[in-house]
């Protein structure tokens, strides 16, 4: 019998260890953590995305981060299979906007606790609190591990599941790469893929907590424009952040730390051309036409925005409606399709709910996800240079990587 030990406890590795001991092998999971799926519990807000019913197509194209290497485990194991996988654990899951899937409860604690029952019922045995601090290798042959106790474990083939670096509270800290790079794996730089950005406009702050649906956002870039998303953000203490700022992030990050100055151009009213926007605060104005402006806005924006809105576009909020001029009213109009804030920075990696960078994909097999410099090592999930937008795609990637190890690791 194949004797198989999966690093870490996460969504990938939870997948590699169930698959493995499924197709006949003895399975040791080690978790430095004190239970399983901690990072699980937490994603889509506690919800657990688990993956996007999108086609395949379109399921790479939401995969900024090396999203073709995936082609061949997703061939294996898609997002259907991820559906039947866990309705078969009777954990049922509904589809919602975009393509997303979550339990039909909305409780991420449903996946881990499936999963945790399935090892179980596998007779995988798992080890708590238990940090690896080295692969051992002979002959240029994964033959075990050894933890920071200084406990060695044999083991015919070692799967390397720790996680990126992001959310290091869940027990992402790092360390994985850290064992690749010992073992002469190239680690491609690090940065947070999905993360809040930080802003120079002080008036931001007035508007935290507010979330914004049906926005546009374009990204410029040294004064050109770059990309737009349509969705949903959200407005906190330090900038911005919400699915849409999250998914454009990974790129802007990138032209950060290339020096670049990036902005974001805001349309908060995308629905309607700019003329119809005109005639729209036309008719508000005649239906508030005695009030002040400050007060007559209330139809158009969120009360926490009105009074920055007015500032920013250079009218006096205590003047009457019936007062204002043309010009003010098209620098309203200008100002509601387009505002503009500046991006200064991204919030720490520590932060990011995705690591960018990683283990090379030239160094991994594609197909089986064990390591090209390495037999018998597979490096699967967010140790490796894979990363994706939110909406499930990062998770069905995990799934994915963990399925094909899971398998090939028996046959070895």
């Amino acid at each position: 019998m194949q004797k198989v030990i999966v690093i870490g406890g996460g969504a990938a590795g939870l997948m590699a260890a169930a698959t493995a001991a499924q197709n006949g092998a003895e399975v040791l999971l080690l978790e430095k953590n004190d239970r399983l799926g901690k990072k699980l519990l937490i994603t889509g807000k506690g919800r657990c995305n688990v993956t996007n019913t999108a086609v395949l197509q379109d399921f790479v194209k939401n995969i900024p981060g090396n999203g073709r290497f995936l082609y061949s485990v997703f061939s294996r194991f898609f997002n259907w299979d991820t559906w039947s996988f866990f309705e078969e654990l009777n954990v049922p899951l509904k589809e919602e906007r975009g393509g997303r899937v979550f339990p039909m409860s909305d409780k991420a604690a449903d996946i881990v606790n499936a999963f945790t029952d399935l090892l179980r019922s596998l007779a995988v045995q798992i080890k708590y609190n238990e940090n690896v601090s080295e692969i051992k290798v002979e002959n240029g042959k994964a033959i075990g591990v050894v933890t920071t106790k200084g406990d060695f474990f044999a083991a015919d083939s070692v799967i390397l599941a720790t996680g990126g670096t992001s959310y290091p509270g869940t027990g992402s800290n790092g360390d994985g790469f850290k064992i690749a790079q010992k073992l002469g794996h190239h680690i491609v730089e690090l940065h947070p893929a999905l993360v809040p950005l930080e802003c120079e406009e002080d008036w931001v702050k007035n508007w935290q907590g507010l979330s914004l649906r049906n926005v546009n956002v374009k990204v410029i870039v040294d004064g050109r424009e770059e990309r737009e998303m349509f969705g949903e953000m959200l407005f906190t203490h330090f900038g911005v952040s919400g699915p849409i700022i999250l998914s454009l992030s990974r790129q802007i990050a990138l032209d950060l730390r290339a020096g670049k100055t990036v902005e974001l151009s805001i349309n908060l009213k995308p629905a309607l051309t700019r003329e119809q926007l005109d005639k729209r605060i036309c008719r508000d104005f005649a239906k508030y036409s005695r009030k002040q402006i400050k007060n007559a806005l209330g139809d158009l924006l969120p009360s926490k925005m009105i009074e920055d809105v007015i500032d920013l576009a250079f009218i006096d909020g205590d003047k009457f409606v019936n007062q204002i001029s043309r010009e003010e009213r098209e620098r309203l109009v200008d100002l509601l399709q387009n505002l503009t804030i500046t991006i200064t920075r991204t919030r720490p990696l520590s932060e990011a709910i995705v690591t960018g960078g990683g283990i090379s994909t030239k160094e991994i097999n594609p197909k089986t996800m064990e390591s090209r410099l390495i037999r018998g090592l597979y490096c699967i999930g967010e140790v490796v240079d894979v990363d994706a937008f939110t909406g499930g795609y990062n998770l069905q990637a995990a799934f994915s990587m963990g399925y094909a190890a899971g398998v090939d690791c028996v046959k070895k």
